[in-house]
C-alpha cells in the first residue's frame, strides 16, 4: 500500500516547556489503566486536543496542517479516539489536499480502522482499511482486497504519532518495535537523537526529537529522513516536524494548540 503522501505527514502522516527528563507518567502506559478509569488507558492527550501547522516546503509558506482527536467513536463496540490529521496547500502545480485518519482503542491503543482520502497534484485515493487483531486480518472496505495483519496490536501511521507519544524516551536510545500492520514495514526503529530548544510561531519550546523508521515507502522511510519534535514535558505535543517528499522538503511549526478533555471510563 502506498503511503508516501503527505498526510501521513502529519501525511500532517509519521501526525508531538521546560527543559526536564521525561516524566514518569510517561512510563509504559499500554497495559495500565488510570486509577479513576481503569478502563481507559492512561495518556497524555485528550478527547478534542487540536493543533495547528504552518506548512512550508524548501522554506516558504505554503499551506496549513492540523491533528487532532476529533471524538469517541465505536468501531465494532469498541470506544475509540478519533484521531484526523489534515494537511493542504503546496506550490503552483503541485497543490495537496490530504486527509488521513485513525481510529485507536482506548483501552489498548491499537488501531482498528485507517482512512486516507488524498488529492495530490494527479493522483487520488479514498481508501479504508479495517484491522481485526483477534482473527489477525485487515480487509479495505468495499473492496475484495485484504491481508494478514503483522501483529495483533497493530499500529498505522497516524495512530502510531499518538502512540509514541505515551512511551519512555531516552536520548541516544533506539527502540524498535513490530507494530506496523503490515509485516513489510516492521520492525519501525524510533531514535531518539537530542534535545534541542526551537522556536516555531506558537512560542518557544524545548523539545526531544525523535526520527522514525518505518521499513515502506511513506512519511517515515528510510529515504524521508523524518525528524519529530516532541515537546519535553508531559504533553508531549508534536510541535515540529520535518521530512522529505517526493515534492521537496517539507516542515511543518505549531501554530496552535487546544488541549483536549482527559477521558474516562464514565464518558463511555
Amino acid at each position: 500500500m502506498r503511503t508516501d503522501r503527505l498526510t501521513l505527514s502529519l501525511c500532517a502522516a509519521f501526525t508531538l516547556s521546560a527543559a526536564a527528563p521525561v516524566a514518569p507518567a510517561l512510563a509504559p502506559l499500554i497495559a495500565q489503566t488510570t486509577a479513576v478509569a481503569p478502563s481507559v488507558a492512561r495518556v497524555p492527550f485528550g478527547v478534542r486536543e487540536k493543533a495547528t501547522y504552518r506548512v512550508s516546503f524548501k522554506g516558504i509558506g505554503v499551506g496549513n496542517g492540523s491533528i487532532e482527536v476529533a471524538g469517541i467513536d465505536t468501531v465494532r463496540g469498541n470506544p475509540t479516539y478519533h484521531l484526523v490529521m489534515k494537511v493542504k496547500g503546496g506550490i503552483p502545480f503541485a497543490r495537496i489536499d490530504d486527509t488521513t485518519e485513525s481510529w485507536l482503542d482506548v483501552q489498548k491503543l491499537i488501531s482498528l480502522r485507517f482512512h486516507q482520502k488524498l488529492r495530490e497534484v494527479n493522483y487520488k485515493r479514498d481508501k479504508t482499511i479495517d484491522f481485526f487483531p483477534s482473527e489477525m486480518l485487515w480487509a479495505v472496505q468495499g473492496k475484495d482486497e485484504n491481508g494478514p495483519l503483522a501483529t495483533s496490536e497493530p499500529l498505522d501511521d497516524v495512530s502510531f504519532i499518538y502512540w509514541v507519544r505515551t512511551i519512555p524516551l531516552e536520548v541516544g536510545k533506539s527502540y524498535t518495535f513490530n507494530r506496523y500492520f503490515k509485516a513489510e514495514g516492521n520492525p519501525v526503529v524510533v531514535k531518539v537523537l537530542r534535545r534541542e530548544r526551537i522556536k516555531v510561531p506558537h512560542g518557544t519550546y524545548n523539545t526531544i526529537v525523535l526520527q522514525p523508521l518505518i521499513k515502506t515507502k511513506g512519511l517515515f522511510s528510510e529515504g524521508g529522513e523524518a525528524q519529530l519534535y516532541f515537546s519535553d514535558d508531559d504533553r508531549r505535543m508534536l510541535v515540529m516536524m520535518t521530512t522529505k517528499l517526493s515534492i521537496g522538503s517539507m516542515k511543518m511549526q505549531l501554530e496552535g494548540y487546544e488541549a483536549g478533555q482527559p477521558l474516562t471510563a464514565a464518558d463511555l
